[in-house]
């Protein structure tokens, strides 16, 4: 038979818990010690000690009857299209429908040619990054802001309005 080895051990725990346990060694007329180590144990076994996992009951399925011809393969309808975005500039309407859409001062590199001295050549670009659309100024003089602040790249939603210098552009998704 071997021999248990003990080990003084020190711990803190709250005067009420404390109590109660001593309350409890005195009631069952054993020492504080050996309650707390029987507590310990206990406690160990029922809350820390993985315990297996029963399988998963199963009630018996008929067998299905065997089938004669193939069943026709089901293909899932395709996703919708995502919405299209409108840019209301100038009282016009103009569908973005690209990938990548420039607004600029330049007519022959730009979807959206402003002819003004502050805007850059390439001055910010609306664009469509899995299904959703997101401004991004392009390094441009005077910025793109949105509600009063500077931005540099800001997802699209729906009646944003953006100015590049004192022009607006506003956005929606619906009318498409």
């Amino acid at each position: 038979m071997t021999k248990r080895r003990h080990t003084m051990r020190h711990f803190y725990c709250q005067d009420a818990l404390w109590r109660f346990y001593h309350g409890k060694a005195e009631a069952l007329g054993c020492s504080i010690d050996q309650l707390l180590n029987d507590a310990l144990r206990h406690f160990a076994r029922e809350k820390l000690t993985p315990r297996p996992t029963p399988p998963p009951r199963t009630t018996p399925q008929p067998t299905p009857a065997p089938r004669t011809t193939p069943r026709p393969r089901v293909t899932p309808p395709p996703p919708p299209p995502p919405p299209t975005l409108i840019l209301i500039f100038n009282d016009q309407r103009i569908r973005i429908d690209k990938d990548q859409f420039i607004i600029g001062r330049k007519v022959s590199t730009s979807d959206l040619a402003i002819r003004d001295g502050n805007i850059s050549r390439r001055h910010a670009a609306i664009i469509r990054r899995n299904g959703a659309h997101y401004i991004k100024d392009l390094g441009s003089t005077n910025g793109v802001q949105f509600r009063g602040m500077r931005i540099d790249n800001r997802r699209v939603e729906e009646g944003d309005l953006f100015l590049i210098c004192d022009y607006e552009l506003r956005f929606t998704y619906r009318g498409g």
